[in-house]
């Protein structure tokens, strides 16, 4: 007998009239994610000796912010200097009171500037990106029309994102069960996307033009860097044909400051690979002898 799509569903499942919470359903995020916000327990935050505080961990989001922070450093901005600490998703340290009343939605990145009175919080990736640009006058053009073009990526990749991690990455890697109509929908999906950086990028340097900007620092870790990297999925999607958007992912891999950035608050990979916590420009020498 043909096997349909229906036959790849959990047998018997129908929707509820009304829709509960189940935690047995298994999957690596099961205990964590709860259909309530705000906090679960009692945790200050620790604060080091630089103006900026970011709470993070090495994922695709986290690690725009701590390349474009190493890029600031590599330009020569010195007060970009910055304590990193780790806030381990996988273990709900995104519940602790302290990070939570920088970030009501529990998601890392979040950044905090004590160089203000009273001290700025910034939370969601992008929103973090464009505030440490303006902050410093760095990797954000002024012409309008490049300005404008940056923002396009940005913003682009901020809506298209969720759909490679939460979509593809989830029911790829993550979610107990395989089930081919949801990767189906995911990895079609994925693939367009690649597919518009690859026709992009095959006449544009940079995602923006002729400028390295904080679009490329947005873009970088997703694509194709998730689909190498978390997700494994880059031999199921056949990455190695969008040829113009590995050209542009190889160039920026190779920048000092991205090399960096990218192994700041991670907390695994092979030796020089990770670096949990990240104080000063000293912490990466153990790393890079």
């Amino acid at each position: 007998m043909k096997e349909t799509t229906r036959d790849n569903q959990p047998k018997g499942y129908e929707p509820a009239k009304v829709w509960r919470p189940k935690t047995d359903h298994g999957g690596q995020f099961a205990t964590i994610n709860r259909p309530e916000s705000g906090a679960r327990f009692q945790q200050e935050l620790p604060v080091g000796k630089h103006p900026l505080q970011l709470y993070s961990q090495g994922t695709p989001n986290g690690q725009k912010i701590t390349i474009m922070l190493e890029e600031l450093l590599e330009a020569g901005y010195s007060d970009a200097e910055y304590d990193a600490w780790l806030i381990d998703i996988f273990k709900g340290d995104q519940f602790g009171s302290g990070f939570v009343d920088i970030n009501p939605n529990s998601k890392i990145p979040a950044l905090v500037d004590h160089s203000t009175n009273p001290p700025t919080r910034v939370f969601e990736s992008g929103s973090i990106l464009v505030y440490l640009a303006e902050r410093f006058g760095a990797f954000l053009p002024t012409t309008p029309l490049a300005r404008a073009e940056t923002f396009n990526w940005l913003m682009w990749q901020m809506g298209s994102a969720p759909f490679v991690g939460g979509g593809l990455g989830h029911f790829y890697a993550y979610a107990p069960i395989k089930i081919e109509y949801a990767i189906d929908r995911y990895a079609m999906e994925t693939k367009r996307q690649l597919h518009v950086l690859d026709t992009h990028l095959a006449t544009h340097e940079y995602l923006a033009g002729d400028q390295y900007t904080i679009a490329d620092m947005a873009v970088w870790p997703w694509y194709p860097g998730s689909l190498y990297g978390v997700y494994g999925t880059h031999e199921f999607l056949e990455v190695e044909q969008y040829t113009h958007l590995l050209r542009w992912y190889k160039a920026i891999a190779q920048r000092p400051a991205v090399t960096r950035g990218r192994i700041v608050n991670r907390t695994s990979g092979a030796p020089g690979e990770f670096l949990r916590e990240r104080h000063d420009d000293a912490d990466f020498k153990t790393l890079f002898k």
